[in-house]
C-alpha cells in the first residue's frame, strides 16, 4: 500500500539527526510486521504452518498468529498511512487547510501509480498467456472488468459482487480504499479547514469502525473489503499524525505509556484475537486501530528527542517496512512460483515451514529490487518533472 515511505525524516524530527520519523525506526518496524503478517498469511493458506513438525516446540497459538493475522496487518498499513500522509502534508503546507490539491495529488500519483501500473500489465499477460493461478476465470469476471475496477478504485466491489479474484489481483482491494480515502482528504481539508471541524469529522469516521463492519451482513467479500472500515483505520492515523503536530513532544511518562498500551493492544489482538473478538465483537478492530494509532503517536514523540534505530537483529524487519509497498503488491508472484515447485516436488506438509523463510526473503529482494529500479525513479522523475521536487522534498 501506499503508506508515504518517501516521507522524509527531518518533516518530524528537526534537530536529530540522521534518524527520525519514517526512517530506521518503530515506524519502519511497524511497516515490516505489517508486511510479514501479510506475506506469510498468503502462503500459509496453501502451505500450512500448524499441523507440522514447528507444532513439537512452538505453541499452535503462535503459529496460528503467523498464519491468519494478514487482515490485522493490513489495518496497521492504513493507520500508518493516516499518520504519515497527514503528517507529510502538514510539515509540507503548515496545515491541512492550506493543502495545494494539485501537488497532493501529484504527490500520491507519483508514489502510487507506477509499480501499480507495473504490476497490473504483468498481472494481465499472465493472464493471456494462461499462467495457472493469475487466470481470472469467475463466471461473472473477465480482464477487462479487473482492470478497470483497479483503475477506477473499486476492485473491492467488483470481488463484492463477483467473487475473489486470483491473488495477485485480490492484494488490490486495499488500494481502493486507501485512495478513495486521499481523494477526498484534501478537500475535506479545505472545505473544514478549522480543527475545531477536521477533528470531530476524523473521530467520526474512525469511531464509526464497529458500526460499518456490524452492518454487512450476508457478504464476506464485503465484509472484508468496504469501504468504510478501512478509511476509519485511516482516520485514526490521520488524528494521530494531527495530535502530534499540536503536540509535538510528550513528558516520557506519556510516551512510554502510549507505546505500552498501542503494544499490549496490537499484542492482544494478534495473539489472542480469538478471546478478543469473543469480549468485544465488533469493537475489537476498533481497539486494534486505536492501539495502532497511539503506537505510532508515541513513536513519533521518540523521533523528537532521539535518533530512532532499529533494535540490534532487528533491522531486515525495517529494511522491509522501508519497502512495504512494493513487497505487498508483487509478493504474490513469490508465492504462487513456491507453490508450484511446493506441489511439483510433493513435498511433505509437515515440512511446509521450510518453504516460508525463501518465500518471505524472495518477496523482499522482488520488492525491493522493484522500488530501487522501478518506483522511486519514477517517483522522482515525476515529482521533478511536476513539482520541481526531488523523492525526499
Amino acid at each position: 500500500m501506499g503508506n508515504g515511505a518517501t516521507m522524509p525524516a527531518r518533516v518530524f524530527a528537526p534537530g536529530v539527526t540522521p534518524g527520525g520519523l519514517g526512517r530506521i525506526d518503530g515506524i519502519d518496524l511497524l511497516r515490516g510486521l505489517s508486511i510479514l503478517l501479510v506475506v506469510v498469511h498468503h502462503l500459509a493458506l496453501r502451505i500450512p504452518l500448524r499441523d507440522g513438525w514447528l507444532e513439537t516446540f512452538l505453541p499452535r497459538r503462535f503459529l496460528g498468529s503467523l498464519m491468519y493475522n494478514g487482515y490485522e496487518g493490513v489495518f496497521i498499513f492504513f493507520v500508518i498511512s493516516g499518520f504519515l500522509i497527514a503528517g507529510h502534508s502538514i510539515a509540507r503546507w503548515g496545515s491541512l487547510a492550506r493543502i495545494d490539491l494539485r501537488a497532493f495529488y501529484i504527490l500520491r500519483i507519483a508514489r502510487i501509480v507506477p509499480t501499480l501500473a507495473l504490476v497490473v500489465v504483468v498481472l494481465a499477460l499472465l493472464h493471456l498467456v494462461g499462467v495457472p493461478y493469475f487466470i481470472i476465470d469467475g463466471p461473472d469476471q473477465s480482464l477487462g472488468g479487473a482492470v478497470l475496477s483497479v483503475v477506477g478504485l473499486h476492485l473491492n466491489v467488483y470481488e463484492a459482487r463477483t467473487g475473489y479474484l486470483p491473488g495477485g489481483w485480490d492484494v488490490l482491494w486495499s488500494l481502493s480504499i486507501e485512495e478513495a480515502f486521499y481523494l477526498g482528504f484534501p478537500l475535506a481539508c479545505l472545505l473544514l479547514r478549522k480543527l475545531v471541524w477536521l477533528v470531530p469529522a476524523f473521530a467520526v469516521i474512525a469511531l464509526s469502525l464497529p458500526f460499518t463492519r456490524g452492518a454487512i451482513t450476508g457478504n464476506d467479500i464485503w465484509l472484508e473489503k468496504a469501504y468504510l472500515p478501512g478509511m476509519a483505520a485511516i482516520a485514526s492515523g490521520v488524528l494521530a499524525a494531527m495530535a502530534f503536530a499540536r503536540w509535538p513532544r510528550a513528558p516520557s511518562v506519556l510516551q512510554r505509556g502510549f507505546a505500552a498500551i498501542g503494544s499490549l493492544g496490537i499484542g492482544a489482538m494478534l495473539l489472542f484475537g480469538r478471546e478478543v473478538w469473543a469480549w468485544f465483537g465488533e469493537f475489537s478492530m476498533l481497539l486494534f486501530t486505536t492501539s495502532t494509532a497511539l503506537l505510532v503517536l508515541a513513536l513519533g514523540w521518540e523521533s523528537r528527542v532521539r535518533v530512532s534505530r532499529a533494535p540490534r537483529g532487528f533491522g531486515w524487519l525495517a529494511a522491509m517496512g522501508r519497502a512495504s509497498y512494493e513487497i505487498y503488491l508483487v509478493h504474490m508472484f513469490v508465492v504462487f512460483a513456491l507453490v508450484a515447485l511446493y506441489q511439483a516436488s510433493g513435498a511433505d506438509m509437515r515440512f511446509g515451514f521450510l518453504w516460508h523463510v525463501p518465500n518471505l526473503l524472495l518477496a523482499w529482494a522482488l520488492g525491493e529490487q522493484v522500488a530501487r529500479h522501478w518506483s522511486r525513479p519514477l517517483n522522482a522523475a515525476w515529482r521533478g518533472r511536476l513539482l520541481g521536487a526531488g523523492p525526499q522534498s
